[in-house]
């Protein structure tokens, strides 16, 4: 069963982030889990002026993905920041060159899910995963969220992201927050989530051939 984790970063908040789902994947028992990055845009030279070309260095060697190779997971997990309330164009940019993919059905029935990251409490961690779910819905996948049975989502002794929608960090505007181990660990069950529900899916098809 396998899972990938495939992501943007600019400063490197979703990076880690990314590393905690696939933490969270792996405990699941039979997944084969992958991580994965996109394409960067932005020229190097305005990289780095605002400080993320040396935040890249930390996950410069992951390898790029293409995306027929989604075809190849049984789950996708999606790592974003916000941009102005939804994903980067990094990522948009990368899911527009999957209309092969939605038109052979490729990613019908396969599993996913979102998470984000914003530099303010406030500034669109729900509307970025919830606008993401769109184009998962129109390849037809399985939407997994952060259920409620993962309370850390509902702590109040502390600044924290996370929702419903998914696993979700908060940057501070000048980027200078790490995710805290709170927001870590909701990353890491939904990773774990994520896994086991993809492996069940797996199991019935099994069984059902």
């Amino acid at each position: 069963m396998k899972v990938q984790v495939v992501f943007y970063s600019m400063y490197g908040h979703i990076h880690l982030m990314a590393k905690a789902i696939a933490e969270g994947a792996e405990m699941a028992e039979g997944a084969e889990v992958s991580l994965w990055r996109v394409q960067e845009l932005v020229p190097e030279d305005k990289l780095g002026g605002n400080g993320a070309k040396s935040a890249r260095d930390a996950f410069s060697r992951i390898p790029l993905i293409e995306p027929q190779q989604l075809a190849e997971a049984d789950a996708i997990i999606f790592g974003t920041p916000t941009r102005f309330g939804n994903m980067a164009a990094q990522m948009r940019n990368f899911l527009d060159q999957t209309g092969k993919l939605w038109l052979d059905g490729s990613l019908i029935g396969k599993v996913g899910s979102v998470f984000t990251s914003t530099a303010t409490q406030h500034g669109g961690q729900e509307s970025t995963i919830l606008s993401f779910h769109t184009t998962l819905l129109h390849h037809g996948m399985v939407i997994v969220g952060l259920p409620y049975s993962e309370q850390r989502q509902m702590t109040m002794s502390e600044i924290s992201g996370g929702s419903p929608y998914g696993a979700s960090t908060i940057a501070a505007p000048d980027g200078s927050r790490k995710p805290s181990e709170n927001e870590l660990a909701m990353a890491r069950f939904q990773g774990h989530h994520v896994a086991q529900i993809a492996a069940a899916l797996v199991r019935g098809r099994e069984t059902r051939h």
